[in-house]
């Protein structure tokens, strides 16, 4: 490079790059997705499809029964899916006469369109038009969210909140370890670097395999809560079905979509009159304690909380699936 101006330069070490990262991508594109474990093909045939705006979303929808004819919908986190509720399903489904979940548009089994502009309102408009197509729209719902969900549950406390027609009526809200106040949001290099990286994101999403994300994922779990090889591996399938590691860094403007929009949904929050619980694993890093519990009481004085023991991190229902789904029924069963 010995002469050349520093544009020059720069263009070179660019050639360089894309040499060198052009037959890893080129090699990855053509890796099939993993093929689905039986506990995953399991969740996917007990499922179905409904259309929203032209895309095909993924839901489950159990229905009892005898029972009480309380009905309630989960909303999963980032990067993840619906199926991180398997692990409660069944006891969800002994107390309640409707358990509801979704993949939300560019997780788990529903589409995942490229060059699509991924916002929580969006979310909620199709959560909103999952309860209408199954009937429930004069229904009041019990809300169950994690992390990225509980975003997606604000905005529809929002929209409950000023009584326009047509929108979800909710009876209760729960949230878990979701980044509620952007202040006290601890977000992961990953996550930031994807979000803001431009052009690098694009090349780290097509090389991000397995080992890159299992070694990602596991870091918000407790060390004594490690998920096994195996279900690291579904959270991997889940991701990789229709390429959606393809559409992360699109997803993960939510980050920015909460510090924009933190009047509003704090707000909502702060001022609903509807009953609220908060079940909140201490040892999350990407939410930590006391920091974010302490700003929650004094926000949501009228929430009631549950804190799970000490060791367990931002993803309560599947490191702590007893004490989470008894802490819920329990608020339940309060009002």
């Amino acid at each position: 490079a010995k002469g050349l101006y520093p544009n020059e330069c720069s263009a070179e070490w660019w050639i360089q790059v894309l040499l060198l990262t052009g037959p890893l991508i080129a090699v990855y594109l053509n890796i099939p997705p993993p093929y689905l474990s039986s506990s995953m093909y399991s969740w996917r045939m007990a499922g179905t499809f409904f259309s929203f705006n032209g895309n095909h979303i993924f839901y489950r929808d159990s229905k009892a029964a005898i029972g009480s004819s309380d009905t309630v919908i989960l909303l999963h986190g980032f990067p993840t899916s619906s199926y991180d509720w398997h692990k409660i399903w069944e006891a969800l489904t002994q107390r309640f006469s409707r358990v509801i979940a979704l993949d939300f548009l560019g997780f788990g089994f529903s589409d995942k369109p490229r060059l699509h502009r991924y916002s929580i309102f969006e979310q909620a408009d199709i959560v909103e038009g999952l309860v209408v197509k199954l009937g429930l729209a004069q229904q009041k719902i019990n809300i169950l969210a994690h992390d990225y969900g509980d975003t997606v549950a604000l905005e529809l406390l929002y929209r409950h909140k000023h009584a326009k027609p047509g929108h979800l009526m909710i009876n209760s809200l729960c949230l878990s370890n979701g980044g509620i106040f952007p202040e006290t949001h601890h977000p992961r290099f990953v996550q930031t670097l994807l979000k803001d990286s431009g052009l690098l994101s694009s090349i780290f999403t097509r090389l991000m395999n397995h080992y890159l994300f299992s070694k990602g994922i596991s870091a918000v779990f407790g060390p004594y809560t490690q998920q096994t090889d195996a279900e690291y591996w579904d959270m991997w399938t889940g991701v990789r079905v229709n390429d959606g590691n393809l559409v992360m860094d699109s997803i993960l403007q939510f980050i920015n979509q909460r510090s924009k929009y933190r009047d509003r949904w704090v707000g909502a929050l702060s001022s609903t009159a509807i009953p609220l619980h908060l079940i909140y694993g201490p040892l999350d890093p990407v939410n930590p304690h006391p920091e974010f519990l302490n700003l929650y009481q004094k926000l949501v004085p009228k929430s009631t909380v549950s804190v799970l023991d000490d060791h367990i991190s931002h993803y309560p229902q599947l490191e702590d699936s007893l004490g989470f789904q008894q802490a819920y029924i329990n608020f339940i069963n309060s009002f």
